[in-house]
């Protein structure tokens, strides 16, 4: 006969009988099922394909599992979502700023431009007629069978009008009105915007048919002072990458076939994925005058001749995000530098009554405190949704630079445990002085991150001299140093054979002249070739 009393509960087995357990051993094995719950959520939460195995679906994980952004319902669209729009921001703010110091004002253009802009300027045409989305009406209408709407055939254009691709025609057909004398110059002006290019494979951040970016366009007297500008944005970028985003770049000139459309000059800096692939992560362009000729933008200079103005434009997109996800994030989650990530430091608390959280939240508001006042974005979680063991998963996994916690012992030997996202290393310190030595730990992680990065660039970066050792080399994710002769038909039949592309003409590192690897004519200097995204 079985026990009966309060202390025992019913249960039934696999195999439908009845048995009796006690109540305690119910509760015992109750915690264990709901540490192993979070233990399982945690994992499921963190658990992305390994790069090693499938690079690009790693990458796919990563944007979804973070948090940064979807597929949207429009092809080839996305939805940024909060914490990846976060990211953006930041990026935003720096660039911003770092444009204000350099004169550049914000200003906003108009999203459609009639199609008539575009024939104006040959080459530019060329380079996005297969890239452009056309508005042909502008009316719906209710379908007379009743099935929804459709477009009213009496409201079509006399012309139609293109979203904006890039903004050069729409803008310069605009300082066409707002320059007459070499008062007026130079115009540095910028626009956060958003454009369409009509992209046929796409991939979140990286290619996207709709993207955010930035888009300087600026006007000048000379010819000496719109270089001059292209090479100034050109640095700003680099600057940018290297100290914000702790990204390496090469800075370089790309080849005729590769410079934007309508460009005389396309500055670029490339960056090397953790793939070895390479990806454009800005650029900056000397226009000549091909669109002050092409809107008849013309001045009168400080001689009493006219002449037409000369250009630059310059642009950065949400692709950063992207090269700030490959560039260093892990098997874990997203790896961020502190500059740019939304949250620098989380605090979390391990506590097991209501009184503990208290004495907790009174202990570590004084130290979050102390952080913000020092510039740095704090977040104490302390909400009751989640254990610390899923918040500690879920903060690794948004790359989080710094992550303190502090349980019941910890406050009471005036403790806290820190870890560092960037080699997940921990450590308990005191308290005293923590303010500080976060702040330090933060720089570190900067540095150390851009280090990181800087060694697998120079470990993976090769010279090779031969077209046969190019070819076996280019298999294993390399940035390639070699001669080129010039000319756009040996750059195709490499493309073509090896889908490796001249990523740029540094100009810096080694200028010594050679021969080209393929066809043995004379090279002015080695060039970088990779495969890109």
């Amino acid at each position: 006969m079985a026990e009966t009393g309060s202390n025992l509960v019913t249960k039934r087995a696999s195999n439908k009988c009845k048995y009796f357990i006690p109540l305690s051993t119910i509760k015992e094995e109750s915690k264990k099922k709901q540490y192993n719950t979070v233990i399982k959520m945690a994992k499921e939460l963190k658990e992305l394909t390994k790069r090693e195995v499938n690079y690009s679906q790693w990458y796919q994980d990563l944007v979804i599992k973070a948090d940064l952004a979807e597929n949207s319902a429009v092809r080839g669209c996305m939805v940024i979502k909060p914490y990846g729009y976060a990211i953006w921001e930041k990026m935003q703010r720096a660039l911003d700023d770092m444009f204000k110091e350099t004169g550049h004002v914000n200003a906003y253009f108009p999203l459609l431009i009639p199609k008539s802009f575009l024939s104006k300027e040959a080459d530019h045409v060329e380079g996005f007629a297969k890239e452009c989305a056309v508005v042909t009406h502008y009316r719906l209408k209710n379908n007379p069978d009743g099935s929804g709407v459709v477009v009213d055939p009496a409201a079509k254009l006399e012309e139609e009008l293109i979203i904006r691709p890039t903004s050069e025609t729409i803008i310069w057909n605009t300082y066409r009105n707002w320059i007459q004398s070499y008062r007026d110059l130079p115009i540095l002006v910028n626009q956060w915007a958003n454009v369409m290019r009509w992209e046929m494979r796409t991939r979140l951040f990286l290619r996207t048919a709709e993207f955010l970016w930035q888009e300087g366009h600026t006007a000048h007297a000379t010819k000496e002072e719109a270089e001059a500008e292209a090479l100034k944005m050109h640095d700003v970028y680099a600057t940018f990458a290297e100290k914000f985003m702790a990204v390496p770049v090469v800075k370089g000139a790309k080849t005729a076939s590769e410079r934007f459309a309508g460009a005389l000059e396309t500055y670029t800096i490339e960056a090397m994925m953790q793939d070895g692939k390479a990806l454009q992560a800005g650029t900056s362009h000397f226009l000549g005058q091909n669109f002050g000729k092409a809107f008849d933008v013309i001045f009168i200079d400080k001689n009493g001749k006219t002449d037409y103005a000369w250009a630059t434009s310059w642009g950065v997109s949400t692709r950063l995000i992207g090269a700030l996800i490959m560039s260093h994030s892990d098997d874990n989650g997203l790896v961020l530098p502190p500059k740019l990530a939304p949250i620098q430091v989380v605090i979390i608390p391990i506590y097991r009554t209501e009184e503990q959280l208290a004495q907790i939240r009174e202990k570590v508001n004084g130290i979050a405190d102390n952080l913000k006042a020092m510039g740095i974005s704090v977040k104490f979680d302390d909400a009751d949704n989640k254990k610390p063991g899923w918040k500690f998963a879920e903060y690794e996994l948004k790359g989080v630079p710094v992550r303190l916690a502090m349980g019941g012992r910890d406050l009471e030997n005036n403790t806290i445990e820190v870890m560092r996202r960037d080699t997940l290393e921990k450590e308990t310190i005191t308290c005293d002085g923590i303010e500080e030595y976060v702040k330090n730990l933060l720089h570190e992680i900067q540095e150390n991150i851009f280090k990181k990065a800087w060694d697998l660039r120079a470990e993976r970066t090769i010279t090779v001299d031969t077209y046969d050792e190019f070819k076996e080399k280019i298999e294993d994710g390399l940035f390639i140093m070699a001669h080129w002769d010039g000319t756009a038909e040996t750059e195709e039949l490499i493309k073509n054979e090896t889908k490796a592309t001249i990523r740029c003409i540094p100009m810096e590192g080694d200028k010594t002249p050679g021969v080209c690897m393929v066809t043995g004519k004379p090279s002015a200097q080695r060039v970088l070739f990779a495969r890109a995204y």
